[in-house]
């Protein structure tokens, strides 16, 4: 391997966007991460720009730039505001000189994700939480294991009496929802039993998900924006399904049971979840118009017993986190410009896939 593409391997392998800009403030070089970051490919943004790439910041970064260049020395912009399509990001940039004959001749900039590391400190507090979110959930399965059986014998005696083939589909799903539950509370009463993990096809798991919630909200529609490159995912199918259960549940109740809630899936590369780097990643977005979370809420949703709502009981999206943990995953929230978005990650692990 020559020490070129050592390098190279490098770059595209950090977490933190790296860009090189030449004197004429223009983009020469790119990294994977700032790709992700900037929302564009290494082709599009050749030579672009830097007051481009930046937009409303892009004046000030191309000032940071002639300063870095005229004085050969290296130059921080902490708690940067970034405006993207979807979010705004607030990064760190590092603009630091590269030097040809004692005269610089181009500059490279780090840009780094400040929510990124904010993550990973609600990360280590989130884990702290989890003994307790697992007691309570032990409690909670032994209260519900009777009634579940009570209310799986009731459907069964009712489809005995039923002679519509139709009708007989509801007791059906009852049922099958009912076993689904049973055995998904079995694991919950095991300590920290793994997931029983199989390959899956991720929409297969939204489409049950949808199938449900449009039988429990009948006003509610669902736009599907789904990827249909993305690879399988190693997961258990009754977690993965009780989990996105809840969130999409969420958005339905935040509702009150009528508008639209988008299901979007894509792919998510070089990413890190609780100090593991993950090159690859699904990405589940639930999107949906409702109300919002209030500001004193956001950092406390995934606790348990915490809601924002009178009839709520504060476990579906503790339940929803601990179950997507427990695929060495996580979920994000963001409201923002009149909308919420609760953001699944599960890294990819198959090794059917090409990750390079």
């Amino acid at each position: 391997m020559s020490e070129e593409t050592f390098h190279q391997r490098i770059l595209d392998h950090l977490g933190s966007a790296v860009l090189v800009f030449d004197l004429e403030k223009q983009l020469i070089f790119i990294n994977p991460a700032g790709e992700m970051l900037f929302e564009i490919s290494a082709r599009q943004a050749h030579k672009i720009r830097a007051q481009h790439l930046f937009g409303q910041q892009g004046e000030k970064i191309c000032q940071d730039l002639e300063r870095t260049i005229k004085s050969g020395v290296t130059l921080v912009e902490r708690y940067l505001p970034l405006n993207f399509t979807d979010r705004e990001r607030i990064v760190h940039c590092t603009m630091t000189p590269l030097f040809k004959d004692e005269q610089v001749n181009s500059v490279v900039m780090e840009v780094e994700d400040n929510p990124h590391y904010q993550q990973l400190s609600r990360d280590e507090h989130w884990l702290t939480q989890q003994n307790a979110v697992q007691q309570l959930l032990r409690g909670l399965a032994h209260e519900i294991k009777n009634p579940l059986g009570g209310l799986r014998g009731a459907a069964q005696l009712l489809r005995a009496e039923l002679g519509s083939r139709e009708l007989k589909e509801y007791t059906d799903i009852i049922i099958s929802e009912a076993d689904r539950l049973q055995t998904l509370i079995d694991r919950l009463l095991v300590p920290h039993q793994a997931p029983q993990k199989v390959k899956l096809n991720i929409h297969q798991i939204l489409e049950r998900v949808r199938q449900l919630l449009e039988a429990e909200f009948p006003k509610l529609t669902f736009c599907c924006d789904y990827d249909p490159s993305l690879p399988p995912v190693l997961g258990d199918r009754d977690q993965l399904i009780q989990a996105t259960l809840n969130i999409v549940r969420n958005a339905a109740q935040a509702l009150k049971g009528k508008g639209e809630i988008t299901l979007r899936t894509r792919i998510h590369r070089q990413l890190t979840i609780r100090q593991t780097f993950h090159r690859l990643a699904l990405r589940i977005d639930v999107i949906d118009q409702g109300p919002g979370i209030d500001a004193e809420l956001k950092e406390q949703i995934f606790y348990p017993l915490v809601t924002g709502r009178a009839e709520g009981t504060g476990l579906g999206l503790s339940i929803a986190q601990s179950l997507i943990s427990r695929h060495d995953g996580l979920i994000e929230c963001q409201c923002e410009s009149g909308q919420t978005v609760f953001s699944i990650y599960l890294p990819v692990e198959s090794a059917d896939h090409d990750t390079s």
